[in-house]
């Protein structure tokens, strides 16, 4: 379950133990000028993915990495579709950002209330 904190001007993403392995990744720093908004979204998590470029799908169980899906590339961290939140990015390296977060409803206030919206 990725932890998602805002540190300045940046919002931060860590991921913990195993989703390191399993994202190939163990921190995400995003400017807050390229965060467009958040949601709660259970729905987009259970859509398709994409193509893994790199990264690890277990269907049902896990999605971590870097995927490509119609021209964009999106970060995934995601066990459970029901905690999860879509951030939409612009100007950066991915277009969206899915996680799965512990309080997927406190995220979403916090980094709106970060971005200004």
């Amino acid at each position: 379950m990725a932890a998602v904190t805002i540190d300045g001007r940046n919002l931060v993403v860590e991921m913990p133990g195993w989703e390191k392995v399993w994202a190939l990744k163990g921190r995400l720093e995003v400017p807050l000028r390229q965060v467009r908004g958040i949601k709660v979204d259970s729905a987009y998590a259970e859509r398709p993915k994409g193509i893994r470029f790199p990264g690890t799908y277990i269907p049902k169980v896990i999605t971590a990495g870097t995927y490509l899906h119609q021209g964009e590339k999106i970060f995934w961290d995601v066990r459970d579709p029901q905690q999860s939140v879509v951030i939409d990015l612009s100007g950066g390296k991915y277009s969206k950002l899915v996680l799965q977060v512990e309080h997927p409803d406190q995220v979403v206030s916090e980094v709106r209330a970060a971005i200004g919206k």
